[in-house]
């Protein structure tokens, strides 16, 4: 049984600061390429930045040089670092793990609210 358990999120002024952790249980976090991903009411869920499990990072355009996404193969956890904080930023962040070579294999966190007041 996998399961992935996001913290971090929370109310913070434009400008600030937060750092989202994600847990993985299970056995496959270190085969999986790990990413945060956001959602809004009535939106598509969207890919916010990942990391390989090789530690390759990704990021969606709208957040290059404010967010920075890692990884703790040793404590299965994945980070996110979010900088400079806008209020479109505001959403519900999801954690998703997609293990290497598992054709549509995904599995998701249960999300952690980021809201960013101007």
């Amino acid at each position: 049984q996998v399961q992935l358990v996001e913290s971090g999120g929370g109310l913070v002024q434009a400008g600030g600061s937060l750092r989202l952790s994600c847990a993985a249980s299970g056995s496959i976090f270190s085969i999986s390429t790990m990413g945060w991903y956001r959602q809004n009411p009535g939106k598509q869920r969207e890919l916010v930045a990942a990391i390989t499990n090789t530690g390759t990072p990704i990021y969606a355009d709208s957040v290059k040089g404010r967010f920075t996404i890692s990884r703790d193969n040793a404590k299965n956890t994945v980070y996110l670092q979010m900088n400079s904080l806008k209020p479109e930023d505001t959403a519900v962040y999801y954690c998703n793990a997609k293990p290497t070579g598992w054709t549509g294999i995904n599995y998701w966190g249960q999300g952690t609210q980021v809201t960013v007041s101007s």
